[in-house]
């Protein structure tokens, strides 16, 4: 089958399940070739924890990409902190469903699939799931991997700066604007393996338009997409 062909399948989004876990774990190799990928023993564990927030992109084909998230207190993390520290090093045991945050821990995407729509239906699926749960923002924090490119003569804070207005792009930060999401400031040292980045992240938020401070968090036993 030829990659036009691949790519005139449609996409759905669907909740994770465990027979998805050993295909997500090859599929994430791939996307991250220098960073080791989850292990069974943590996809297992966000799914206990946390399953609503654990979301994939799919054709008759496979899977093409995942989004993960969990539930956090922002008071608790709003200073600086890093992705193993808030993400309990890919467990979600930091999750607390008394919290009004959608934490973003993961987003991917086939490579071979990019530009196709699949980052924006799985960030779509994340924000239909804020708004199912009454949550009141979606906060992560995104790598830069443009930044390399810039390291000798731009700040990290810089370099976003030029993105913002427009004037560089980033291949993650500039589609996470495109997505509604505003930048708020730079987060040192938070995949410190991650080169391209320099460790850097640049930290985000939506604002979830229909949060109804009057009503209490819902996390239903099944959310549909």
């Amino acid at each position: 089958m030829n990659t036009k062909e691949i790519c005139m399948c449609p996409v759905r989004i669907r909740p994770t399940q465990i027979d998805d876990l050993a295909e997500l774990i090859a599929l994430q190799a791939r996307v991250y070739p220098d960073i080791p990928p989850w292990s069974l023993k943590k996809l297992l564990a966000q799914l206990e924890v946390f399953p609503q927030g654990q979301i994939v992109a799919e054709d008759k084909n496979g899977l093409l990409g995942c989004a993960s998230s969990l539930i956090i207190l922002w008071n608790d993390w709003s200073e600086a902190h890093n992705w193993a520290e808030i993400t309990g090093n890919g467990t979600f045991d930091n999750h607390n469903p008394q919290g009004k945050t959608l934490y973003g821990a993961e987003v991917f995407v086939d490579p071979t699939r990019h530009g196709a729509g699949i980052g924006h239906l799985l960030y779509k699926g994340r924000r239909d799931l804020c708004r199912a749960m009454n949550l009141k923002r979606i906060i992560a924090c995104g790598r830069l991997p443009g930044y390399h490119l810039s390291a000798g003569q731009l700040t990290p804070e810089l370099y976003v700066q030029n993105i913002v207005w427009g004037d560089l792009t980033d291949p993650v930060l500039s589609f996470q604007i495109k997505e509604g999401f505003s930048y708020c400031r730079i987060m040192e040292g938070y995949i410190p393996e991650d080169a391209e980045s320099r460790g850097n992240a640049a930290l985000i938020v939506w604002l979830n338009p229909d949060y109804d401070p009057e009503r209490p968090t819902i996390i239903p036993e099944e959310i549909s997409l």
